[in-house]
C-alpha cells in the first residue's frame, strides 16, 4: 500500500519544512548529476519537465542560468551542477527541469535526470550536522543499498545575496 505524502508546513520565516509522517517515512524525488544523487522532499516538487530553451536573465546571480516559461509562469532556472561544484556542461535534450518550491519562489532545477521517488525512514537518514557542521545546502544523507543520496535543502539553496540579486533581476527583467 502506498504511503501518504509527507506533510509540508511553513515556518514563521516562510521556509517550508518537512515533517515525517506518523510511520516515520518520507518520500523524496531523486535527481542525478553524473554519479551524484540528490534527494528533494517530494512535497517541494511540483513537476518534472523535459529541458526547454532557457532565456538568459541579465544581472542574475551566476547560479541562475536564466528563466523558463512554464504554462505562463516565468521561473528562474538554477544550475545545480554549479551549486555542487560539478564540471560544467551544456544542457542536453535528455536533461530535466524539476519545478520545485523554495520558501520564497518556484524554481526550475536543471538536472541530468530524475531516477524516481524513494521512501526513506528516519533511521536511514544521517543528519547533515553530524557529518560536517555548517553544511549550507545539505540536510543529510540517505543510506541506500546501492550508495548514498544527499538530501538537498531548498530553503537554504540561494544565499541572501543571490536571492536579492535574483529578485532584482526578475523585477527588472534584466533592464538596466
Amino acid at each position: 500500500m502506498r504511503q501518504a505524502r509527507p506533510r509540508l508546513r511553513i515556518r514563521s520565516n516562510g521556509a517550508p519544512t518537512l515533517h515525517f509522517l506518523e510511520d516515520g517515512m518520507a518520500e523524496y524525488a531523486v535527481l542525478y548529476f553524473d554519479e551524484l544523487r540528490v534527494a528533494l522532499p517530494l512535497a517541494y516538487v511540483e513537476r518534472v519537465l523535459r529541458a526547454v530553451h532557457i532565456t538568459p536573465l541579465p544581472d542574475a546571480p551566476d547560479i541562475v542560468l536564466g528563466v523558463v516559461n512554464v504554462h505562463g509562469r516565468i521561473i528562474p532556472a538554477i544550475d545545480m551542477r554549479q551549486r555542487f561544484r560539478l564540471p560544467e556542461r551544456d544542457i542536453a535534450l535528455t536533461d530535466r527541469l524539476v519545478i520545485a518550491h523554495t520558501g520564497q519562489r518556484a524554481v526550475a532545477l536543471v538536472a541530468d535526470g530524475v531516477s524516481g521517488v524513494i521512501e526513506s525512514a528516519e533511521p536511514e537518514i544521517v543528519g547533515g550536522d553530524s557529518i560536517l557542521p555548517g553544511l549550507e545546502y545539505v540536510d543529510g544523507v540517505i543510506r541506500l543499498a546501492d550508495g548514498l543520496v544527499l538530501i538537498h535543502n531548498l530553503a537554504r539553496f540561494l544565499s541572501l545575496d543571490e536571492a536579492d540579486a535574483l529578485d532584482r533581476a526578475m523585477a527588472t527583467g534584466g533592464a538596466p
